[in-house]
C-alpha cells in the first residue's frame, strides 16, 4: 500500500463543486437515454456525439479533474503551483461542456465557443498539473502515467477543437482521420491511463493491501501509450496494419491492468464487501465484458457489438470505478477537514458512518440492472430495453446525487 499524506491537500470547498456536478451530469446523461432512436445509432449521429460529450466531459472530465485536484499534490508531497486555478476550471468545463452539446443538437455555431472554453479549461488544468510535477525532482510511477496521461489530453483535445470547427463549417479538416486519434488519446490516453495511476494508489489504500508487484501497472501504461501513439499515426497516414496493432495493444494493455487489480484485491485483508467493493467487482467485470465484446465486433463486424462494447466500458466499467471511489474519497476528504480535528477530543464517526446505505445500494442495484438492460437492448435493438434501461439508470441517478449532497453535508 502506497503511503500518503494529507499535508500538502487543498481544502474540500474547491473540490465539491467537481463531484457535485459531475453527480448532476451523471443523471443528465441517464435522461439523455431516452432520446435515443435504437434502430438510427452511429458514431457521426449528433446525439451520440452529444450523449458521449456529456458523460465524458461533464461526469468523468469533471470528476476525475476534482480527485486529481487532491491526489496529485498528497502523492508528490509538495503544494500545487497554482490551487485557485481550479476555481476557474470546473466553471468553464461547465459552460463548454454545456455549449458542446447543445451544439451538436441544435446549433453548430455554437461548437467553436464551447470547444475553445473546454480547451481553455483543459489548458488551465494541464498547465497547473505540468507545473505541479516540475516541482518534484523525482517522479515514481503514479505520476509518470499522471505526466502521460496529460500529454495525451492535450493533443487529444487539439484535435477535438479542429473537428468541432470543421463541424462548425468555420473551417476545413478530414473529420474522420482525426476522429479515432482524438476518441484513442482521450479515452485510452488520458481516462484509461489516468485511471490505471489513480487506482494503483486508492484502492490499495481504500483495501488495506500492499506487497504486490507494480510491474504488471508499469506494461499496462507502457502498451496503452504505445497503442494510442500506433491508432493516431496509422488512422491520420490511412496505415491498417498500424492502426489495428493499436487496437490489439489496447486490449492487452487493459487485461494487464485487471490483472493488477485481480492481484490487489486477492490479497486485500479487509475483505468486506461494501458499495465500493461491488462497484468496483461490477466496474472491472464490464471492462473484461466490454473487451470480449470489442474482440467479436472485429471478427463478426456487427456494429451492434461495437455499440455495446462502448456502453459498457462507458457506463459500466468508467461510471461505475468513479461511482464507487466517490463513496470512498468524500467521506475521507470531509473527515479529514471536518472531523480529524477533534480527535481526542470528543467522538468522531467512521468512514463507513458517513455513507447512506440505503441511497448507496438503491444507486447500485438501479444502475446495474439499467446498464444491462441497455446493453441487452444495443445488441437486440429493442427500444423497450433501451427506454426500461434508461428508467433503472434515472433512479439510480438521482439516489446517486442524494448520497453525495448526505456525504458532502454530513455533520
Amino acid at each position: 500500500m502506497r503511503s500518503i499524506s494529507q499535508d500538502f491537500a487543498p481544502p474540500f470547498k474547491l473540490i465539491a463543486p467537481f463531484f457535485i456536478l459531475g453527480s448532476f451530469f451523471y443523471l443528465f446523461t441517464a435522461l439523455f437515454l431516452f432520446s435515443f432512436d435504437i434502430v438510427d445509432l452511429s458514431f457521426l449521429n449528433p446525439k451520440v456525439i452529444g450523449f458521449t460529450h456529456l458523460f465524458l466531459l461533464g461526469f468523468v472530465m469533471m470528476t476525475i479533474f476534482g480527485a486529481m485536484a487532491q491526489l496529485v499534490p498528497v502523492v508528490l508531497e509538495v503544494g500545487h503551483f497554482g490551487v485557485e486555478l481550479f476555481y476557474s476550471i470546473w466553471p468553464l468545463l461547465f459552460i463548454g461542456t454545456v455549449l458542446m452539446v447543445f451544439g451538436f443538437l441544435y446549433s453548430p455555431q455554437l461548437l467553436p465557443y464551447g470547444g475553445v472554453v473546454v480547451l481553455i479549461s483543459m489548458m488551465i488544468f494541464v498547465m497547473e498539473i505540468f507545473m505541479t510535477i516540475s516541482k518534484v525532482k523525482k517522479l515514481n510511477l503514479v505520476m509518470s502515467s499522471v505526466l502521460i496521461s496529460n500529454t495525451f489530453l492535450f493533443f487529444g483535445i487539439i484535435f477535438g477543437l479542429l473537428m468541432a470547427l470543421s463541424y462548425a463549417g468555420t473551417i476545413s479538416v478530414d473529420i474522420e482521420s482525426l476522429l479515432k486519434g482524438h476518441i484513442f488519446m482521450v479515452i485510452g490516453g488520458y481516462i484509461s491511463i489516468t485511471i490505471m495511476g489513480l487506482s494503483i494508489v486508492l484502492v490499495p489504500m481504500f483495501t488495506l493491501s500492499h506487497g504486490f508487484s507494480m510491474k504488471p501497472l508499469e506494461i499496462s501504461i507502457s502498451t496503452m501509450s504505445v497503442a494510442v501513439i500506433s491508432v493516431v499515426v496509422g488512422t491520420m497516414f490511412d496505415i491498417k496494419v498500424l492502426e489495428y496493432i493499436g487496437y490489439v495493444l489496447s486490449v492487452i494493455a487493459m487485461l494487464a491492468y485487471f490483472y493488477i487489480i485481480y492481484i490487489i484485491y486477492k490479497t486485500r485483508p479487509r475483505k468486506e464487501n461494501d458499495v465500493y467493493a461491488i462497484s468496483l467487482m461490477f466496474s472491472y467485470i464490464s471492462l473484461l465484458v466490454a473487451l470480449g465484446l470489442g474482440v467479436l465486433y472485429f471478427i463478426t463486424g456487427d456494429k451492434n457489438i461495437l455499440f455495446a462494447s462502448g456502453w459498457l466500458m462507458f457506463y459500466g466499467f468508467f461510471a461505475f470505478l468513479i461511482t464507487g471511489h466517490i463513496y470512498k474519497i468524500i467521506p475521507f476528504l470531509v473527515w479529514f477537514e471536518r472531523f480529524s480535528p477533534l480527535v481526542g477530543k470528543q467522538k468522531v464517526p467512521m468512514l463507513a458512518d458517513m455513507v447512506p446505505y440505503k441511497s448507496s445500494q438503491a444507486q447500485f442495484i438501479f444502475s446495474a440492472v439499467g446498464v444491462v438492460l441497455v446493453t441487452l437492448a444495443l445488441l437486440t435493438q429493442n427500444s423497450m430495453l433501451i427506454s426500461a434501461g434508461a428508467s433503472f439508470l434515472v433512479i439510480g441517478a438521482l439516489a446517486f446525487i442524494r448520497s453525495v449532497f448526505y456525504m458532502i453535508n454530513f455533520k
